[in-house]
Parts: C-alpha cells; sequence; structure tokens
C-alpha cells in the first residue's frame, strides 16, 4: 500500500491528558526539500517539526522500521530534538503499530518505540545520541545570567555551569532556588544572537529539586521560540552530563518542566554507568 504523506500534531512529554510540548509530524515516502520542510515547521509554528520517510526509499506498510529524519523549527534546522521524536514514535506507533523503529538523523543515528499503555494513553521512548560534557567558558557564563538577570550568586554551586550534549549543544545553568528559576525572563533578540554565535540549541535552566527530581526551563531562541514546555534532547545531555558529575541519580531521573508556561510536562531519563553511553528518555503523548 502506498505511503500517503501525512502530517499530525501531538504534545509529547505530557503530564496525562493535559500539558506537553506540542510538535508536528511529517511522515512521507521521500522527504520534501529542506525549503519546503522549512516552510511547513513555520506554517505548523510549533518549537519543531519532525519529518520522517523511509531509509531506503522503499516499504510503505508495517516492515518499514528504518527512517530518515530532519527537524525543522520555526526559523532553522536543528540536528535532534528529543520531544518531537517521541511525537514521531506514537505517530508510527499509530500507523504501523507499536514497536522500535531506527531513526537517522543528520548526524547519527537513534532509536524510537511507541506503544498504548492499559489506561490507553500514548507512550513512547527514544535512546539519544551519546552523551558528553565540559566546563563552560567563564565568560560565556556572565553574558548567559546577564541574559537572563542572573548574577553568579543565583547559581547552585553543586551543579557548575557547562556545556552539554546529547545530539545538540545546549548551555546548562543551575538556579540554587525554585524562585529564581520561576522568575526567568530575557529578550528574545538577545538570546537568538548568543545561542546561534555559540552553536547552542537551549540553554537550561534547572533547579534540584532533590537528587532525581529537577524543575526545568528552557530558552529557545536558536528556534525563534522563547520557551519550550519540555526538551527530550536537553533532559538526554543534562543526564548525560550528571552522570559525568558523579550526581547521585541512582540510575533515573524525573523532569518537570513547562508548569510556568500552563503547559506542565514530564519526563524520565534512565541513565547507564557508562559515560558517554546513550539515555532512555520516556513519556507520554497527547493527540492534538
Amino acid at each position: 500500500m502506498e505511503l500517503v504523506p501525512e502530517l499530525v500534531r501531538i504534545a509529547a512529554f505530557a503530564d496525562g491528558r493535559q500539558g506537553g510540548n506540542p510538535a508536528g509530524v511529517w511522515i512521507g515516502p521521500a522527504l520534501p526539500e529542506a525549503a519546503e520542510m522549512q516552510r511547513i515547521a513555520a506554517e505548523v509554528g510549533f518549537s519543531e517539526t519532525a519529518f520522517a520517510a523511509p531509509l531506503h526509499g522503499e516499504g510503505q506498510g508495517a516492515e518499514v522500521r528504518q527512517w530518515r529524519v530532519r527537524y525543522f523549527s520555526p526559523e532553522a534546522e536543528v540536528p535532534f530534538c528529543g520531544h518531537a521524536t517521541i511525537a514521531l514514535g506514537v505517530a508510527l506507533a499509530r500507523r504501523f503499530g507499536a514497536g522500535d523503529h531506527d531513526l537517522r538523523l543528520s548526524q547519527t543515528e537513534i532509536r524510537v518505540s511507541g506503544w498504548q499503555d492499559e489506561t490507553g494513553q500514548w507512550q513512547a521512548a527514544l535512546q539519544s545520541p551519546q552523551t558528553r560534557s565540559k566546563p563552560a567558558p567563564a565568560s560565556l557564563v556572565a553574558e548567559a545570567l546577564a541574559l537572563f538577570g542572573y548574577d553568579a550568586t543565583s547559581l547552585d554551586p553543586r551543579l557548575p555551569p557547562a556545556l552539554i550534549h546529547g545530539g545538540a549543544d545546549h548551555l546548562v545553568l543551575a538556579l540554587h532556588s525554585r524562585a529564581a528559576l520561576s522568575a526567568m525572563d530575557y529578550v528574545l533578540a538577545e538570546g537568538r544572537t548568543l545561542m546561534r554565535r555559540e552553536g547552542l540549541v537551549t540553554i537550561l535552566l534547572v533547579h534540584a529539586a532533590g537528587e532525581r527530581l529537577f524543575h526545568t526551563r528552557n530558552a529557545f531562541a536558536y528556534g525563534g521560540v522563547y520557551e519550550d514546555p519540555a526538551t527530550g534532547a536537553a533532559t538526554a545531555a543534562f543526564a548525560g552530563y550528571l552522570r559525568d558529575l558523579h550526581w547521585p541519580h541512582g540510575g533515573a531521573i524525573d523532569i518537570v518542566q513547562g508548569e510556568e508556561m500552563g503547559m506542565p510536562s514530564r519526563l524520565h531519563a534512565e541513565i547507564p554507568a557508562e559515560p558517554g553511553s546513550s539515555i532512555r528518555v520516556s513519556g507520554a503523548a497527547r493527540l492534538m
């Protein structure tokens, strides 16, 4: 049966039947030209839209388990997007049945799974690219803190500023209080200049509510979006960073994100012991 192009909208990392981060998912027999994908992503208007086509240009039904995938924000292509991958996993499960799918991205290969739980809610999990982290330059940290109206006293010394990677590059700034996190504010144009100059897909602001529970906010000016309500790529990178720090994560963490936006989101990350290894990020999804 011919694979007919389809565009769906799915909120990934939902908190039950509410919240989550909306993503567009386009599935078709071959990827459109880059300019057309950019146009579609801008028209959808979500922080990212994932585009997927059979990797080898053949197979039209449930036998398709390998896909070429690209991600576009309203303003630019991004190398990897976690919440759009979760949305893609659900879209593939709805169309071809529950199971695993191998995804070839522009810079790496990953895997996503989608299924329905016993309540009928859609769930998905991705295996991220490998992770890495390193201390952030002091000049970059100072500039980023000034962007948000913070200073060095706003930081949690247990989690020093770092450049983190789990398929895309992020700067993580850990704040000492939940109130400081809630006060996040910045000028979108200034954030865009900083993030694009430094190659940062997001700046991840974090408050540690416990050893395994974190509240986060993600500025995504790189893609023309003020704030992302759920960010799987940054969660994978952050989990890898915690592993590099030897933080007592106990093998898994939970992320609460999007509350200040009125879009509560929940992300779960499983952290194997091997340094740099893939992180499994999972969550619920709701159809839109």
